[in-house]
């Protein structure tokens, strides 16, 4: 699936590389399941858990640099993983999902949150400033989440500042998209 992916969103490196794209979003996924380490020890973590057949990283691989792996992310950037998303989130409650149904609907939450992100022309421009005194600006952009829950799972859907964004919950705001 994730090679389907990369290769419909041209997304797929030209070359050999020792971050192949796969790899990335793999990473770019794990990023969140070891949101408290470093970029390099998720991508140890990860490659350490991959088969070598499925890696073709070798024995003698290293890890790269923390600016490699910016670069790979750069490389791949969000189209793929948003495909990637579309593509296997699906609501995952059933009928016998405990609190995933009552009266025949499915359970769902409403949640809201507001997040800084880098203080950039371009997320200014899609995010905007929040308000402030007179005279002044905030220090960053704000992107304002209103996030839609399956209960029973918790699957998550974002929406953001009123343009959809949808992301899983492992994929959350990695990417700058």
């Amino acid at each position: 699936m994730i090679r389907q992916t990369l290769l419909e969103t041209g997304s797929c490196e030209e070359r050999s590389r020792k971050l192949p794209s796969g790899l990335v979003v793999c990473l770019v996924i794990a990023m969140n399941l070891w949101s408290s380490d470093a970029m390099r020890d998720v991508l140890k973590n990860l490659v350490n858990g991959l088969s070598r057949e499925w890696t073709r990283l070798g024995k003698y691989w290293k890890v790269p640099t923390s600016s490699s792996i910016s670069e790979a992310r750069q490389r791949l950037g969000c189209r793929a993983m948003s495909r990637l998303f579309h593509k296997i989130v699906r609501p995952l409650a059933i009928a016998q999902t405990p609190g995933g149904f009552l009266g025949g609907l499915r359970v769902m939450a409403v949640d809201g949150t507001v997040m800084d992100v880098p203080d950039s022309a371009a997320n200014a421009r899609v995010f905007g400033y929040p308000g402030s005194r007179k005279g002044t600006r905030a220090a960053f952009p704000k992107v304002r989440l209103v996030l839609l829950i399956e209960a029973g799972t918790h699957l998550s859907r974002y929406f953001c500042n009123h343009r959809v964004k949808v992301e899983p919950s492992l994929l959350s705001l990695w990417l700058n998209c």
